[in-house]
């Protein structure tokens, strides 16, 4: 597997493959990857030539006061695990390289990136859309591949590519979660094994709120108490936002006559979690 550091050594390398007809799939990260990141490399390993992991942590997507300076990094275990998903190259570019001074130029996606996160992290998604259609105009891959996790990101990466013409393949990957329930992320690390255990109440809400559902409830309000109340009965849990909103445009709604989405923001200690759940009424 190589590593490729050089942005303008990346563009070389991407065009080369596009001449001798390769397929390029991206799998993009922030790195110190985990049985998640390597379940998406999986699938991008399936009917491609050529599987690129980009690992760069985003500056332009942290807030003020957010964890930038402290996020877990390490390239050299990184570069293990994705060996092991079947990844050729790993892209890790110099951040100086993808924002060189006096970078001023940004992409910003507007309706859907406007609630959930967008709300509680202002800018964010302007540095996920940037930064992500850098890594498309580097690496010029056929497919992406974006985990369900972060469901407002992949809704939001999926309205770019379509309104601005992108040649590129949108994967959704579902969730990847622990044995216990919990969703797999980098930001786990950051949990001690009490905060661990407190974590679960997100899984375990998403669960009852589908349970029912199940069982013919269909008053959005009801659902979203309960879902409050398993949460704020863990000690150290403090909800960000618990809404219902439409899959495709992440409007809030309270009806339940089809998919809807239940998104949830934790902070469990200082750790703030995401996690959502497609909900399906019984026909």
């Amino acid at each position: 597997m190589r590593i490729i550091e050089s942005v303008s050594e990346m563009q070389q390398q991407a065009g080369a493959w596009h001449r001798e007809g390769k397929t390029i799939c991206l799998v993009p990260t922030m790195g110190y990857l985990h049985s998640g990141h390597q379940a998406l490399m999986r699938t991008a390993r399936e009917g491609t030539d050529v599987v690129v992991a980009s690992i760069f942590v985003n500056p332009t997507q942290f807030g003020p006061g957010e964890d930038f300076e402290r996020y877990p990094r390490d390239l050299e275990r990184d570069t293990r695990l994705a060996e092991q998903a079947g990844v050729d190259v790993i892209f890790a570019p110099r951040p100086r390289e993808m924002y060189p001074e006096g970078f001023q130029t940004y992409i910003e996606v507007s309706e859907v990136t406007l609630p959930l996160c967008g709300q509680k992290r202002p800018g964010h998604f302007r540095g996920v859309t940037t930064v992500v259609t850098k890594l498309f105009n580097i690496v010029k891959p056929h497919r992406a591949i974006f985990g369900e996790k972060d469901f407002q990101q992949l809704v939001t990466i999926r309205r770019m590519v379509r309104d601005l013409n992108m040649e590129v393949e949108i994967v959704a990957h579902p969730i990847v979660r622990e044995s216990d329930g919990l969703a797999m992320s980098s930001r786990n690390t950051y949990l001690n094994p009490e905060q661990r255990q407190v974590a679960l109440c997100l899984s375990q809400s998403l669960e009852t709120a589908q349970g029912m559902i199940d069982n013919g409830e269909r008053n959005g309000e009801v659902i979203l108490k309960k879902v409050r109340e398993i949460v704020e009965a863990r000690a150290g849990a403090r909800i960000d936002y618990a809404q219902l909103a439409q899959p495709e445009t992440l409007e809030a709604t309270g009806a339940l006559d089809g998919p809807c989405l239940l998104a949830l923001a934790v902070f469990v200690g200082g750790v703030r979690l995401i996690d959502n759940r497609i909900l399906y009424p019984a026909k």
